[in-house]
């Protein structure tokens, strides 16, 4: 596989988007030019395509190593520990009474009747869950002494289990962390090889559950992910990339590799949240308001929601689910994560997904994937089930020469093979029909995900612009698009890496988070200001990396608010302190109040309070997403393939464009634009130019 682009300036940035089947490196000037590189990902160790990627770059280009001012990360690694339980052997140490809290969770049920349903397997077993005998009150006071003795045996017996990290989580230490930071010192001390997540220092909030699953994950991916970052960084010194080695965040901000390395959890959804940042800055630049993100890779889908240019974010996130999805969609089905995230939905539909049959007879897409190895059928490296790329290729909607401008090289009669046995011949339907039914089961449940960031979040998505990008996201956003009603489709340029763009807008950022609970009516001017400023110094402190460029730093204050009596709160962000306190927290009830109706749809004269305050600090840089290498163009406008747009449209000659042969001009639809890194197809009844930031703009055809 070729790199694509001229030869980048003196320096240079690198952006590095691993996923499930393909890994993207990007490289990006200080004038905005972008050069991409794609290849197949190495599920064995993912480092090994990472850095294959940065040496083709290097190579290709004549980049001094030297001359990388940082490498920006996004890793699948800590996901795919949790979905593949494959983390460590981890143990838990917590108050006595609350080993069973992971058991217990939280009364949801992503099925309500459906009493045949388990809800998953704690990831530390009853056994690995040990008490100790401590007791802090809610106010921080200490009802029981820690029992240091009685934490000492605990800790030996789990040593003598094999457990390689321990997470301790002990009831109010968000108030008090004394007990845990004595436990800790004592593992530190006696036990310095085994990996240590303290709750106070993962996540020092209320709600013992949410407080405890995200200590526990952080704990069970710690060494999986320290051990390979440990041996990224090895790797890239080797290449003479001695740059600061940054990981993308839940939260769409970076960390340097260490700080990730001690709170993975912070992690987890790393590629999908760099994908949401580069769609809001190309919102932004071209004066898009309102956006859902569609990201659609080789083994899932991400969703999220851009209004007024900027991501929405949630406190809480459930992975290993059906759907991962933010607080308020939380089904029970999986792990709850209470780290800063960007609320985004992501379903188990990507271009790897496999088409299957269930014992019912009917047809079923994902979630299970070919991955990258061995990858769908029509890449020819030994896959015997079809695919959702596969039907896509069958369809017409790919170009049966090779993906990535040929590099890939696709087998037509396999995958024509393996689905007319394994799915058109059991469902007796022509293989185009069968392949089209594929696509829209698969369309339906990105659909679905698209929804819970929208409908479910009381937005019409009629009102939005769909971004597109992805793999797969452009072959599959126009029939989703049409199914929702939704107008305008943007394909960025670069489609097919736009996330590891996003990787190079992110900034360094840091969250610093505590409990407040006070009702809104009596709250203190003064405390309230203390507590922000206390706040600040520890956002100060996590985000003070000497190695690193950075000149000025801004900060945001957010308050996490609810109505008296309500389970769960919404974040929001702290209006400018004003002279007159009456009007200023008027204004931050009424905030709140529009932030309670866009949610739920309708807003009460109960009393409000704050439950948690959050400091943001975050890295200035010049915002936007490069405008990138004016694209190529192919002079020979004859080249068209038969493509199958379903029963209503049939077999149609389309025309096969390049996104250099688009202008401002729009053209009638149907056409293929293909990409180096992507396919967009388009059907009739649209109409497609190309403008200034050499997006391709996608209109419903009103003539």
């Amino acid at each position: 596989m070729s790199a694509s682009g001229p030869r980048p300036p003196e320096e240079s940035r690198i952006g590095v988007d691993v996923g499930g089947t393909f890994t993207d490196v990007v490289v990006t000037s200080a004038g905005g030019d972008i050069y991409t590189y794609k290849l197949l990902s190495t599920p064995r160790d993912f480092s090994e395509g990472v850095v294959d990627g940065i040496r083709e770059i290097i190579e290709s280009h004549d980049v001094e190593p030297a001359d990388t001012r940082d490498v920006v990360h996004g890793s699948t690694v800590a996901t795919n520990a949790i979905l593949e339980r494959k983390g460590a052997l981890t143990g838990l140490l917590t108050t006595a009474g609350f080993a069973d809290v992971l058991e217990l969770r939280r009364l949801r049920v992503p099925k309500l009747y459906d009493v045949t349903w388990q809800k998953p397997e704690p990831l530390v077993e009853r056994s690995r869950r040990l008490e100790v005998v401590e007791r802090v009150g809610v106010d921080g006071k200490v009802v029981t002494a820690l029992d240091i003795d009685d934490a000492r045996r605990k800790v030996e017996a789990l040593v003598e289990l094999g457990v390689e990290s321990i997470a301790v989580s002990l009831i109010h230490s968000y108030a008090n962390p004394s007990h845990e930071t004595a436990i800790g010192e004592m593992l530190a001390r006696e036990h310095p090889d085994v990996w240590t997540s303290l709750s106070h220092r993962v996540l020092p909030v209320i709600r013992e559950y949410e407080r405890t699953s995200t200590t526990v994950l952080n704990a069970y991916v710690r060494p999986v992910v320290a051990s390979y970052l440990e041996a990224l960084r090895g790797k890239l010194d080797e290449l003479d990339v001695t740059a600061p080695l940054l990981i993308m965040q839940s939260n769409g901000g970076v960390m340097t590799s260490e700080a990730a390395a001690e709170r993975p959890a912070y992690v987890v959804e790393s590629g999908p949240a760099a994908g949401v940042i580069a769609s809001s800055g190309l919102a932004r630049s071209l004066g898009v308001d309102n956006a859902i993100t569609f990201d659609m890779g080789g083994t899932t889908a991400k969703t999220a929601l851009v209004e007024g240019g900027e991501p929405h974010f949630t406190a809480e996130f459930e992975v290993a689910s059906a759907m991962s999805a933010g607080s308020r969609l939380r089904s029970g089905g999986g792990y709850a994560l209470s780290v800063p995230f960007i609320d985004l939905a992501e379903v188990g539909a990507g271009g790897g997904s496999i088409v299957w049959i269930d014992p019912a007879g009917a047809p079923k897409v994902g979630p299970s994937s070919a991955g990258a190895d061995p990858g769908p059928v029509c890449y020819g490296k030994g896959g015997r089930e079809p695919t959702v790329t596969d039907a896509n290729l069958l369809l017409g909607y790919l170009n049966p020469g090779g993906l990535l401008d040929g590099a890939v090289k696709l087998d037509v009669d396999g995958a024509r093979a393996a689905f007319e046995e394994k799915v058109a011949a059991p469902l007796g339907l022509d293989i185009p029909v069968a392949a089209y039914g594929a696509h829209l089961i698969a369309n339906a449940s990105m659909i679905r995900a698209i929804k819970s960031v929208s409908v479910q979040r009381g937005r019409d998505p009629r009102d939005f612009t769909l971004i597109a990008f992805g793999g797969s996201g452009p072959v599959h956003a126009m029939g989703i698009a049409r199914e929702l009603g939704i107008r305008r489709v943007i394909v960025p340029p670069q489609p097919g890496v736009f996330s590891a763009v996003g990787l190079l807008e992110a900034r360094l950022e840091f969250h610093a988070k505590k409990t407040f609970l006070r009702r809104t009516a009596g709250l203190s001017r003064s405390e309230l200001q203390a507590e922000i400023r206390e706040l600040e110094a520890q956002a100060r402190e996590g985000v003070g990396h000497g190695s690193l460029h950075t000149v000025s730093f801004e900060f945001e204050s957010w308050v996490e608010m609810r109505y008296v009596g309500q389970g769960f709160e919404l974040p929001v962000r702290l209006p400018a302190f004003t002279d007159d306190w009456s009007s200023w927290t008027a204004e931050l009830e009424k905030a709140f109040a529009e932030q309670h109706l866009n949610t739920y749809g309708h807003v009460t004269n109960n009393a409000t309070e704050i439950v948690q305050l959050l400091v943001v600090i975050r890295e200035q840089s010049p915002a936007g997403v490069p405008a990138g290498n004016r694209p190529d163009s192919q002079p020979d406008e004859s080249n068209q393939r038969e493509v199958f747009f379903g029963g209503e449209i049939g077999l149609l000659p389309t025309p096969v464009l390049r996104r250099g042969d688009l202008t401002a001009t729009p053209r009638q639809a149907p056409m293929i634009v293909e990409d180096y890194d992507a396919t967009t197809v388009v059907p009739p009844g649209y109409r497609v130019f190309r403008d200034r930031s050499q997006s391709v703009i996608i209109e419903e055809d009103s003539s």
